[in-house]
Parts: C-alpha cells; sequence; structure tokens
C-alpha cells in the first residue's frame, strides 16, 4: 500500500537545521528545505521590522544560550519576563491548582513582578446553559471558561500569560480550532493526559522535596545534575512509553466515540 503519510519534521531523526556540522544527508521531505527563498525573507524582515518580534527572538536565544537543560522553567520564565522588561504577568489557572499558582505568584512577586490571575471557573457560567445535559455535571455544576480568562487577562493589561494546568477538554476545545478535519488533535489530547499528570505530580515533588534526603539520595544515585534532570531520569522510559501509548490508543477511542455521540 503506497504510503499516504505527509511526512514532515516530527518524523525527521537528522535535525540539520539544528546542526550545521553534521555530515548526515537533509531527509527528502525535509520541511527546511522546502522553505523558499521568499518566505525565509519575508521571516526575517518580520524580525528586522517588528522591534518586539525581534526583540522576543533576541532575548529567547538570550535564555536558550544561558540557560537550556539547565534552569528549571519558572526560572526561565521570570528571567525572560525580567530581560524583556515586563512587569505585569497574568496567571490563567485551573481552580485546583490555586495554591501551586499562589507559588508561582509568591515567586513573581519576590522578584519584583506584579502578578494577576484568573481562574479558570470565573464568571460561574453554568454547563447546562452550554446545553451540557445533567448526566455530565461533574466534578461541578460549572465550566471552565478559557474565553473569559484571557479577555479579563487582556483587560488587566497582562504583559505576559502563564498557563496553569488547565485541563485536556479545554487543550483539546483550543487545538480543535486549528484542526478542522478532526484528526491530530484527539491525538495531542490524549498525549496531554499523560504529560500534565506528569508535570504537575514531579513538579510538586521538586518543588515541595527536591532539598529533602530521601529526594536528595534518589537524585545522588541517579547522577541528576540538576531538578530538570531528575524528572528526566526518574520518569525515563516507562514516560515516554505513557506517553505514547496513551496519546495513540486514548486520540483513537476519543475519536471514535465522538463519532458515535454525533
Amino acid at each position: 500500500m503506497k504510503d499516504e503519510i505527509c511526512r514532515s519534521c516530527i518524523d525527521c531523526a537528522v535535525t540539520r537545521c539544528d546542526n550545521h556540522t553534521s555530515n548526515r544527508p537533509y531527509p527528502a521531505f525535509c520541511v527546511s528545505k522546502q522553505v523558499s527563498d521568499a518566505q525565509r525573507e519575508a521571516s526575517l524582515q518580520q524580525y528586522l521590522t517588528d522591534e518586539e518580534d525581534r526583540k522576543l527572538a533576541q532575548v529567547a536565544a538570550g535564555i536558550e544560550s544561558d540557560g537550556y537543560r539547565k534552569w528549571p522553567r519558572v526560572q526561565e520564565t521570570i528571567l525572560f519576563a525580567k530581560r524583556m522588561g515586563y512587569h505585569k504577568i497574568g496567571i490563567a489557572t485551573c481552580v485546583a491548582l490555586i495554591r501551586e499558582s499562589r507559588t508561582l505568584a509568591k515567586m513573581l512577586r519576590a522578584n519584583g513582578f506584579e502578578a494577576f490571575g484568573v481562574g479558570c471557573k470565573t464568571g460561574e457560567i453554568f454547563k447546562t446553559a452550554l446545553g451540557i445535559d445533567a448526566a455530565h455535571q461533574g466534578p461541578g455544576p460549572v465550566a471552565c471558561n478559557p474565553v473569559l480568562q484571557a479577555q479579563l487577562l487582556n483587560e488587566a493589561g497582562t504583559e505576559l500569560n502563564i498557563v496553569m494546568g488547565l485541563c485536556v477538554g479545554l487543550i483539546f476545545s483550543g487545538l480543535k480550532r486549528f484542526d478542522k478535519p478532526g484528526t491530530w488533535s484527539y491525538i495531542l489530547s490524549a498525549m496531554s493526559a499523560p504529560f500534565l499528570n506528569t508535570v504537575f505530580f514531579m513538579g510538586w515533588i521538586v518543588l515541595a522535596f527536591y532539598g529533602c534526603d530521601y529526594v536528595q539520595n534518589l537524585v545522588s544515585v541517579k547522577g541528576a545534575a540538576n531538578p530538570f534532570m531528575f524528572v528526566v531520569l526518574l520518569v525515563g522510559v516507562q514516560g515516554v512509553a505513557e506517553f505514547l501509548v496513551s496519546g495513540i490508543l486514548g486520540g483513537i477511542v476519543a475519536r471514535a466515540v465522538a463519532k458515535f455521540v454525533k
């Protein structure tokens, strides 16, 4: 059977675009090699003519150079915001992670930022108003409202927004806007479930217990140089397997169910 898969960067095992010292040939489907001179020039001119885009690229490159795979993401975010000259940081948070978002806000305020957060249940729109039947009211009758979160953060004048633990369904809702045929959004949303579970669970361990003797013993045994590498080494192959299996199987099942209930 003819291979009808449209190959792209996600199928590449060479990444010559990032490693110009490699002697390995570009794959035949290389997206970078298919970019026209006009497209490349247009993207370059966007950075050269738009002051904000240029500064974003420069600061992001500096953060990558200084802290890639060395700093935790919160530290990267704080330093990025400082170098950009931002003052007011928004947090779009799941209400189940209010405590963690409060910890993040304390860290931001300790670093001189103003923090403004909006919970996912803000506005208190009931699920019944969205046509959700009574059998699907758990874990509560109020629907998550990312549209209002974005609106209120914009009105508050936040310069950089951080998303804290918005649920898989909301991720799917956002991805579906870009996936009109309804294909890959199911897979990516299913993959986000084990990914978010790992991030929340391991993130809490690192934030709350990284300095304790038991965790430091694990760090020593694993040979981890920093918190990020500790998480990578502890999660390991099992985490990758769970991510892939959950994504593929969960995506297939979700798409089948979606077709059935239409």
